[in-house]
């Protein structure tokens, strides 16, 4: 076949992204620092076309790249860009780098939503929300993954699929607000609680252990949950009333809140921030950056996602049949292919786990 005068991307490689810029429109991200977008339009090319499959993951590593290349996706939805700067060349002395040249050299793209998703309604904050009140709860128990050695234990969490409360769960009464809401206008349909992080108001305070309970269900009980509380106070009897959420690293949304909330919910703050949050009062949960977003990727945004391009591609397929007279060589083939995947990464996780060793002395 010969190469086309005007590369592209796969059909249905467009068709994921126009999926995801309607779940979650690119204007909502915070553009001041962030890169989100189509961050590498890997060309089409028919005689050794990909199948149509998507794999969502937070972080694009080495691993995850193998796994795309392995699986043979069109496209990896990853969360965190893995361009963040401006490159003046691209090489295989730089890991990143290499990744990038590997997956456009196999034909496959990549999305980077980033804090697109943080913002939207329905979105990353308002999962951990979701989350903190109860309004899901895991399919199933779960506990760590674990990997021995002879003198310690080294877990990750293993992420359950959330489920909506049913009517006999106990939610605590309770409001949501959004603390940084997106500028105006915002994109059609999109509610006016789009913005970065959220603050839970309980009508009654509740107790520190039930919260962090439901945090180490929702998130995957990360073999254990990093909490700075005040000088002086004790776990058991802390109340809590107000809550503020925000996926990754919080700080510059939390920290902004005056007076900031009674408990920060995040990936994580810096020693200075955390020691200014417990002074003021507050109590501070980290889990490590990404154990506060790899969970929504099974919990929310792999269905929702699927049901999109299913429906994306279903019309460009029909309008690429219409067109087939027209169209180039091979192109009949790929829109007769009704298939479509949504994936979620087995090989990504957090840089961070918990070693706890074994038979140490108290």
């Amino acid at each position: 076949m010969a190469a086309s005068s005007n590369p592209a991307s796969s059909p249905f490689t467009q068709a994921v992204v126009s999926s995801m810029r309607k779940l979650y429109p690119e204007s909502l991200a915070d553009k001041s620092w962030d890169n989100t977008g189509l961050l590498l339009e890997a060309p089409f090319n028919a005689s050794r076309r990909q199948k149509n499959s998507v794999l969502l993951a937070i972080d694009l590593t080495k691993a995850v790249a193998d796994e795309a290349i392995a699986r043979r996706d069109s496209i990896v939805v990853a969360y965190h860009p893995i361009i963040f700067r401006g490159l003046k060349s691209l090489t295989f002395t730089d890991p990143q780098q290499q990744t990038l040249l590997r997956l456009a050299s196999e034909g496959i793209s990549v999305y980077s939503p980033h804090t697109a998703i943080d913002a939207t309604p329905g979105g990353m904050a308002d999962w951990l929300c979701d989350i903190v009140t109860g309004a899901i709860t895991p399919t199933t128990p779960t506990k760590p993954t674990l990997t021995h050695s002879s003198s310690a234990t080294y877990s990750h969490p293993v992420y359950p699929t959330p489920q909506p409360a049913t009517q006999a769960t106990k939610i605590p009464k309770h409001t949501r607000h959004t603390i940084l809401p997106s500028p105006p206008p915002l994109p059609e349909g999109v509610e006016d609680t789009a913005g970065m992080g959220r603050i839970v108001t309980f009508t009654d305070p509740e107790p520190l252990t039930a919260i962090i309970d439901r945090i180490a269900q929702g998130v995957g009980f990360p073999g254990g949950i990093p909490i700075a509380i005040p000088q002086g106070a004790s776990v058991d009897e802390l109340k809590i009333r107000t809550v503020g959420v925000c996926p990754g690293s919080g700080s510059g949304v939390l920290m902004k809140k005056s007076p900031i909330p009674d408990l920060l919910f995040t990936g994580e703050l810096s020693h200075h921030e955390a020691l200014a949050a417990i002074e003021r009062g507050s109590v501070v949960v980290a889990l490590a950056h990404s154990n506060t977003e790899r969970g929504y990727l099974r919990a929310v945004m792999r269905e929702k996602l699927a049901k999109e391009v299913e429906e994306t591609w279903r019309v460009r397929r029909e309008e690429g049949l219409q067109q087939q007279k027209d169209a180039e060589e091979g192109l009949k083939e790929v829109f007769a292919d009704d298939s479509c995947e949504v994936a979620v990464s087995e090989k990504d996780r957090d840089p961070y786990g918990i070693m706890v060793r074994q038979g140490s002395s108290s």
